[in-house]
């Protein structure tokens, strides 16, 4: 073939110019034009008339939640089924930004985020945004959890950490079950630390100081939004531990996150006087229906759904429940595709949610083949929802 190639090739002197070689290559490359991410619309939830209201009726306000994937988890070897052009961190950063600007969210939830400083900071400042970001404790890790929110929508008030590894010193060593229990939930696999961690641990795991310290961390933070009138919405944001045969871990880590935004949320209505709106979303690592999700709902069930198990000290809803019931899947893997992403919402009679974020079927083009891919550079989808608060 190449020789063919080389015996027609035109004499030196017959060569096209530079400028007409471009111009070739740049005609070839618009026939195969990169494929931009799919970014999905927000849908109006059923019985919610938001055209009908004026916008100095209430505060409308956009929160989005995603679990970016951290590039440090990022391998070829251990994503196969991706287009190795996808897990670049050049294409991949890109392309995230390219998902957020396209979402245009007034707060953002996410997860996975590593090269905080390097990246996103000053290119999130760029699209409008402030940000406050809690890296993973441990020295190997290298990720964590940032809201961004914007300055034009909310003010930031106060914010606080939360750091699951103060369970080691909080939660006596009986509290915690070494129990037989598994829940089926995420083995994501996204790189060899999480294996490296359940294999070194594997030993010690009857330890609660080892079965406890997983270096997971979650921020919470309260705005204030100024108009068309004075209201604080507080935003939690948390990635909890993956490893489905620590599901006791999961729980512990869950039951802290609600006394913790418990606390947060006394603390804010006192120093206020006011009654705040809470939302709280994140990567729980765990599926609707398992031990950590019916924890978080259980402040909010109904009488008939009560239980003899312990009760949430804060009332959530999942939004996408109450709405149009939780997506089918929100990671898409070959290992695993399922439901572990959410916003909760404490329900009150001023705070409703008025569209959603739609989510692709499981046999929707984009998502064939799993993710990440030219379509989703992350191997989770971003969920996001509308509010609008009414005067109290």
């Amino acid at each position: 073939m190449f020789s063919t190639l080389h015996h027609h090739l035109p004499r030196p002197n017959l060569l096209p110019s530079s400028r007409v070689c471009r111009k070739i290559i740049s005609k070839r490359m618009s026939t195969n034009p990169a494929i931009e991410p799919k970014v999905r619309k927000f849908e109006s939830v059923d019985g919610a008339d938001i055209s009908s209201r004026s916008i100095s009726d209430g505060i409308k306000f956009r929160l989005v939640s995603y679990n970016i994937l951290a590039q440090v988890y990022v391998k070829s070897a251990l994503l196969p089924h991706s287009p190795p052009a996808c897990l670049k961190w050049k294409a991949r950063s890109h392309a995230i930004l390219s998902v957020l600007r396209n979402l245009k969210a007034d707060f953002f939830c996410l997860q996975e985020v590593d090269e905080y400083d390097s990246f996103y900071r000053n290119n999130m400042e760029s699209l409008g945004y402030s940000g406050i970001y809690i890296q993973r404790t441990g020295q190997r890790k290298r990720d964590g959890c940032a809201i961004f929110y914007k300055p034009s929508c909310a003010e930031l008030v106060t914010k606080e950490r939360i750091e699951y590894n103060d369970l080691v010193d909080s939660i006596k060593a009986d509290s915690v079950s070494c129990s037989e229990q598994k829940i089926e939930t995420s083995n994501e696999g996204k790189g060899d630390e999480k294996a490296k961690d359940s294999r070194k641990d594997s030993r010690d795991l009857n330890d609660p100081l080892v079965r406890l310290k997983r270096d997971c961390v979650g921020i919470m933070a309260a705005f204030r939004i100024n108009k068309p009138f004075h209201h604080i919405v507080i935003v939690a944001n948390t990635h909890l531990y993956w490893d489905p045969e620590l599901a006791d871990v999961k729980l512990a880590q869950a039951k802290y996150l609600l006394s913790r935004l418990a606390q947060f949320k006394t603390l804010i209505s006192d120093e206020f006087e006011c009654t705040p709106s809470l939302l709280l979303a994140g990567d729980f690592n765990s599926i609707p229906g398992d031990m950590v999700y019916n924890y978080l709902v259980s402040g909010n069930a109904k009488p008939a759904e009560t239980t003899e198990e312990e009760e949430a000290p804060v009332p959530l809803s999942s939004v996408y429940e109450v709405t149009r019931g939780e997506p089918k899947f929100t990671n898409c893997t070959p290992g695993f595709t399922n439901t572990l992403d959410y916003i909760f919402i404490s329900p009150s009679d001023f705070i409703k949610p008025v569209s959603i974020l739609q989510l692709p079927e499981p046999d929707s083009p984009d998502v064939v083949g799993f993710l990440p891919n030219h379509h989703h550079p992350s191997d989770h989808l971003p969920i996001g929802a509308e509010f609008e608060i009414r005067r109290d």
